[in-house]
């Protein structure tokens, strides 16, 4: 390869506006959706006259709960190329982030919306969003890996659209839903979404869990309700992990390949060695709750979890702490990559030249094109040779990534992403 490094971002965002679905939806749901948008827009706007002057806007909330700087960087693709070319970044995974026809809004920046109970419309509106990000991918279709949504109330019409986005390109594979405990659908174990997993597997289309997507309600009455999504956000999406390998679905589809984004790094060796000791004690314990209550899941996992992980799981770091490049050994070098989080108000836009420094200061150039190219681009199938010419013109050179920065040279406004955080705040935050 060349001077310069291919930087590519395993975790982005992009959606329509509105009313900009209305064309990707079946023409018999338009007179439902211009009712439900007339609705929906009414009470956005009762939500941001109530917030006025307490803080960020809730029209630019994405649906994982985090704020977007500017709404049209959702579905601005002219505006999306310049700003991440200027920020060093040429191709992404294109994860949703605008809300989707006939989806309640959410109720506060951070409190997930209600179920609604009209699994139809949503589903209808979730495949709108998906025909759209077709068209928005093939605006840069070299750049861009489209992550296509799916329901778990339908899993007959989840099989068929896995198909068809395998059919059209949509690369960057399935969005997994989360099921916790409040909503309407079975948990992610159950045997119910056999038919998915299979179909996932036999299209080659990796799976993606987001953190954010899968949390409970956790109300808006209480004043602790924002600190304990905050505090436990990610742990609702890692769950999803486990819920997979005792349930045995990566034992029946060696070759299907998992993703948690931007659920943290530090987590995983931690959670590897638990899951390791759990299953070690309800596979081969002869007394015991472990072996009495864990026995019938295991016995048919002929792997150790660190070993599933290993083969066929992956990490994208939003963001990859510098406190934490030390742990890619033990988590897995291949089986991490590296995010930026475009375009949420936390994510190193527009400075991510100075995050790279940050993070990768110091690192082999081995290792730092491993985390930021290699790995994302083997997953998500970017082609590299198509990209290189791109990367010389618009991403930082090798030298540039390698050449270490002090914090106090970090931009002020830089310092709210989670990856410019002081050393001694990443370690203790690290979790």
């Amino acid at each position: 390869m060349g001077e310069h490094h291919i930087v590519i971002s395993a975790d982005s965002h992009c959606g329509a506006s509105m009313r900009g679905y209305r064309p990707y939806l079946e023409s018999r749901y338009h007179a439902a959706f211009d009712e439900w948008a007339n609705g929906a827009e009414a009470q956005l706007l009762r939500q941001e006259q109530a917030s006025a002057g307490g803080g960020r806007s809730v029209l630019n909330v994405g649906v994982d709960g985090d704020p977007v700087l500017d709404g049209d960087r959702n579905y601005s693709s002219e505006r999306r190329l310049r700003e991440q070319e200027a920020d060093g970044v040429i191709a992404t995974v294109l994860f949703p982030n605008t809300q989707p026809p006939f989806a309640p809004p959410p109720v506060t920046q951070f409190e997930a919306p209600p179920y609604s109970d009209d699994f139809e419309h949503r589903w209808a509106g979730l495949r709108a969003h998906n025909r759209w990000l077709l068209d928005f991918v093939n605006e840069a279709p070299e750049r861009r890996a489209g992550v296509a949504q799916i329901f778990l109330g339908d899993v007959e019409g989840s099989v068929a659209e896995i198909e068809w986005a395998a059919e059209n390109g949509l690369r960057g594979g399935v969005l997994v839903p989360g099921a916790p405990p409040d909503s309407p659908f079975e948990p992610l174990y159950s045997a119910a979404y056999e038919p998915i997993w299979a179909a996932a597997a036999a299209t080659g289309m990796p799976l993606n869990h987001h953190s954010g997507g899968a949390t409970p309600n956790f109300g808006q009455h209480f004043p602790a309700s924002l600190a304990m999504y905050m505090l436990e956000v990610t742990w609702w999406s890692q769950r999803a992990l486990w819920h997979l390998m005792f349930s045995g679905v990566f034992e029946r589809y060696p070759d299907l390949q998992w993703v948690n984004t931007e659920t943290g790094t530090a987590w995983v060796p931690e959670t590897l060695e638990r899951l390791d000791s759990f299953y070690d004690r309800m596979k081969h314990s002869t007394y015991g709750s472990e072996a009495i209550f864990g026995g019938m899941a295991v016995a048919g996992m002929s792997l150790r979890p660190s070993e599933y992980w290993a083969r066929q799981c992956h990490v994208g770091a939003s963001f990859l702490r510098p406190t934490e490049v030390h742990l890619c050994a033990e988590i897995g070098i291949d089986n991490i990559m590296w995010g930026s989080d475009y375009p949420h108000i936390e994510g190193s836009h527009p400075y991510t030249r100075e995050h790279l420094r940050l993070t990768f200061g110091g690192r082999s150039e081995d290792e730092t094109t491993t985390l930021l190219t290699t790995n994302v681009a083997r997953l998500y199938r970017f082609d590299l040779e198509a990209l290189a010419p791109i990367a010389e013109q618009f991403c930082p050179t090798k030298a540039e990534v390698a050449t270490p920065i002090d914090y106090a040279d970090i931009p002020e406004k830089a310092r709210g992403c989670p990856g410019m955080a002081p050393q001694n705040q990443v370690q203790k935050t690290a979790v």
